[in-house]
Formats: C-alpha cells, structure tokens, sequence
C-alpha cells in the first residue's frame, strides 16, 4: 500500500469552516473524491480542488458514504462533470430518480431548501455503482473497501482503506480540537441496534484513523466510537423516557436541547461553537428521528 495523501476539503457551509468535509484521496492513478457535499457548496468545493491544482474534469471516481443532502448533493453535479458515483445500493435508485428523496427533504427544510442544499440533479443510471457489503472498489490505484453500516441510514457505508475509514454519520459529528461529539439522528431511519451493531463491526477493524465528515481526522478511533456508542444509547434513552412521561414532540426537544447544553458546558465547549453543533445537528430533526424509532417499535410490538 502507497502513503496515504488525504486531504480534508473545507465545503464552509453556512459560511461555517470545518463542519462539511468532503475528502480529496490520492492514489497512484489518479485523485478520488470521498463524499460531495451539497450543491450549495459546489463553488467552495471547486476552490478547495483548484487549491490543488485540479479541476473537476480531473476527479473520474467519487464515493458517497450516503445519500443524505450534506453528503452527496451535488453527486449529480459530479456526474455531469464525468464522474462516476459509488454509492449504497439501497440509496442508488434515489440518486438516479430524487423526486421521493427531494419531496421528502422539502418536507422537513421547507423554504429553508434551496438555500441550504443547493441544486440537487440526478446521475445517470451508467454513472451509477451499486455498492453492497464487502464490496471493494479499485479506483485511483487504490483499493476501498465497502461497509454497510446502517443505524442512521439504511443506505450507509464505510469505506475502509488501508487501515484508515471514512466515517459518513457514523461516527458523529465532532469539531476539531474538541472531544463533544453530537448525533444527526433525522427521520425516518434511525435504528438504536443497528447503529450499535454497525460501531462494531468498525470497531473490530482496529482502525488508526477516522475520517469524519462533519469534521475531519480523530486518531483516538476506538475510545471515540465508544464515545458514540454511549450517546446512542443516551440519545434513545432521553427520548423514550420523555415520551413515557407522556411528552409531547415541542416537551421532549426542550429536554434534549436542556441536555445538550448541559454537555456543551461539561465538555468545555466555546459558546461560539454551540450554534455550529447546531447547524449540523439540530436538536428537533434528531428528536424527530428518535421518537419516530420509539413509535415504530411500540407499533412492531403491538402487533402492528
């Protein structure tokens, strides 16, 4: 295996630096994207490449970890630059037809979407790579090894590379510098188990370094993703128990926000940087995620 060159693009959304990354890899026959960012930050992007002396012309192969807009929204725009886009194969479909996807985000962004996420095109079914477990892909001279890893989407992946990953949403978000970790649990796929699971089988990879995409390496890969574990579990737990105190959807945010801010102290978190954790977690989309899990696991009990 050649050195790894990784470099962290900086997408500066909202006009925040480092909480979307997308991931510049270069191997022996060529550069590879990791992750696109939304279409709001193409032209950022675009400056971060050019920074390296590439153009988008340059990029032949790009992989998603998934489908959600701050990870793959400009996948489209990628495509018609010439890339091919390597993605889950539960997400695929979606990026090759969004209205669903879009219909879907519109419902939660509202007014707020174009603004946000920018223009989201779809790929072209031949641009598109199917991707299931274990899965390797060999693009740029290198080798990335697919893994799914649901529990916050059913259409996530790792991607291993030597003994280095790249995280998506699995390991949280976590601004460098600090240890408060956070975790975007929107609807309508959070599953507690399976993102349990899914730490796991990372964790069993004795991987030496994380690529997070919201924001950039940890080296401390195993006691974070037991970081990560542990707020799984406390995320759920908050929310269930609110829920079984009869709180509604606006009583259960004020909890988990109270919690929050709670931790954000505790952690020595700098007040400049609570409205970043929340741009890239936002409190009610999380709350929506979790009580959404609880009400379908009350329906499963019940025989419904």
């Amino acid at each position: 295996m050649p050195t790894l060159d990784i470099q962290p693009l900086d997408l500066n959304f909202l006009g925040h630096p480092r909480t979307i990354a997308s991931f510049l890899v270069r191997g022996p026959g060529g550069p590879v994207l990791v992750e696109t960012g939304p279409g709001s930050t193409v032209p950022a992007l675009q400056a971060a490449l050019a920074q390296h002396c590439l153009q988008p012309a340059d990029i032949h192969d790009v992989l998603l970890t998934h489908i959600h807009l701050d990870h793959a929204g400009a996948a489209g725009w990628w495509a018609r630059q010439g890339a091919i886009i390597h993605v889950h194969h539960v997400g695929a479909p979606h990026l090759a037809q969004p209205e669903r996807l879009l219909i879907s985000a519109r419902r939660i962004y509202g007014n707020q979407m174009d603004a946000l996420w920018g223009e989201f095109l779809p790929v072209p079914e031949a641009q598109l790579r199917p991707l299931y477990d274990g899965d390797v892909v060999d693009v740029g001279g290198l080798r990335f090894t697919a893994l799914d890893t649901p529990g916050h989407a059913t259409h996530h992946l790792v991607y291993q590379l030597d003994d280095i990953g790249f995280a998506g949403d699995l390991g949280g978000v976590r601004r460098p510098g600090l240890r408060h970790v956070r975790l975007p649990t929107p609807p309508p796929e959070f599953d507690r188990a399976a993102w349990l699971d899914s730490i796991d089988k990372v964790r069993a990879r004795k991987l030496a370094r994380l690529y997070l995409t919201h924001f950039g390496p940890v080296d401390d890969v195993d006691a974070h993703l037991g970081v990560v574990a542990g707020l799984v579990r406390a995320y759920s737990d908050e929310v269930k128990e609110a829920m079984d105190g009869g709180a509604g959807r606006e009583a259960v945010v004020a909890r988990l926000e109270t919690w929050e801010r709670a931790r954000l102290v505790a952690e020595g978190v700098p007040q400049s940087e609570w409205p970043v954790y929340a741009d890239i977690g936002p409190v009610g989309m999380s709350v929506d995620g979790l009580m959404r899990y609880w009400q379908k696991q009350a329906k499963a009990a019940a025989g419904g």
